[in-house]
């Protein structure tokens, strides 16, 4: 039976109480998307143009974007190319990515996710789908580095959809994220997260200081328990190691007392930005376990960050 009480009542009403558990357990995939595909055909058969127009006036998720489109087009042109200068390739994803991309390894609740048909979900996070693409690569052979310490370094910036209200200004369901992404293996003293986050970071320095001219940026690094034997000697690790490589480089180390992540192993860290002499955080970032779970190996390393595209056009136009 399942634990959402607004969908139990719903089975009792209909007179199928275990329906949850047939349709998850009973069927294969291939069986459930026939069955749901077909109830999806016997539902749009009774929809009328008129109860069309009406179910769009009603979604939230189906509307166009609210800022103008030629403007973030050429921003975001810009951006590629600033990103594929620093040797973050350049990728253009699906607008769907696998079922459970999100919530199996990264551990966000499928409720936040579109799920949709094929075994499918509407994109919801773009780093996800990078790492079932960098895992998929190297199992198949198709990465081949010429050392241990090279990296699969990529880029995408990429609508994403997610079901969650929130209510904030500036904030709507469907929203552009840029997102970096550096993959590789451990070889140890820690040289994949300190030439890793140094990318992000140095790139980072460049967008905001150099393309977006805000008068400030600082990091703040948040030492998480999880995920490493030390995370503190890690975390300390990088923060020299940066400070060495990009001097100038304003951070502040916090350090987490509870286990209450699961998303971020380590480390985690926040972009914060100011204009018009008021602070935004702006980007979020940290290491990940994700390619070591899809790939059951313990030596990979992932660091994903993600900056607000639209957010940022929104607080230099002063519209938050």
């Amino acid at each position: 039976m399942s634990t959402n009480g607004f969908v139990n009542n719903i089975l009792k009403r209909i007179g199928q109480p275990h329906l949850i558990d047939l349709l998850a357990h009973k069927v294969s995939g291939t069986e459930l998307n026939s069955i749901l595909l077909e109830v999806f055909r016997e539902r749009c058969q009774t929809m009328t143009p008129g109860t069309l127009m009406r179910s769009y006036h009603q979604n939230k998720f189906v509307k166009p974007g609210d800022l103008p489109a030629l403007q973030l087009k050429q921003i975001e042109l810009d951006l590629s190319h600033l990103f594929n200068e620093s040797c973050f390739e350049s990728l253009e994803l699906s607008p769907v990515s696998v079922l459970g991309s999100c919530s199996v390894v990264g551990l966000a609740s499928q409720h936040k996710i579109l799920s949709a048909l094929r075994g499918t979900e509407v994109m919801a996070d773009a780093t996800n789908a990078l790492a079932l693409h960098i895992a998929e690569q190297k199992q198949q052979g198709f990465w081949k580095p010429e050392s241990s310490s090279d990296m699969m370094k990529f880029s995408v910036i990429q609508r994403h959809l997610r079901t969650q209200s929130i209510s904030a200004k500036g904030f709507t369901p469907h929203f552009k994220i840029a997102c970096l992404v550096s993959a590789g293996t451990d070889t140890g003293s820690y040289a994949f997260e300190k030439k890793s986050l140094m990318d992000h970071i140095s790139l980072i320095k460049n967008l905001f200081l150099s393309y977006y001219k805000v008068q400030r940026i600082s990091f703040r690094f948040i030492c998480r328990p999880e995920g490493y034997k030390d995370a503190v000697a890690m975390t300390a690790a990088v923060n020299e190691f940066i400070t060495n490589e990009l001097p100038g480089t304003e951070v502040q180390i916090i350090y987490a007392s509870e286990k209450s992540n699961a998303y971020y192993k380590g480390l985690q860290y926040k972009i914060d930005i100011e204009h018009n002499n008021r602070t935004y955080e702006i980007g979020d970032g940290g290491f990940v376990d994700w390619t070591q779970q899809l790939l059951q190996n313990k030596k990979e390393r992932m660091l994903s960050t993600g900056i607000g595209f639209e957010f940022l056009y929104r607080i230099l136009k002063n519209q938050v």
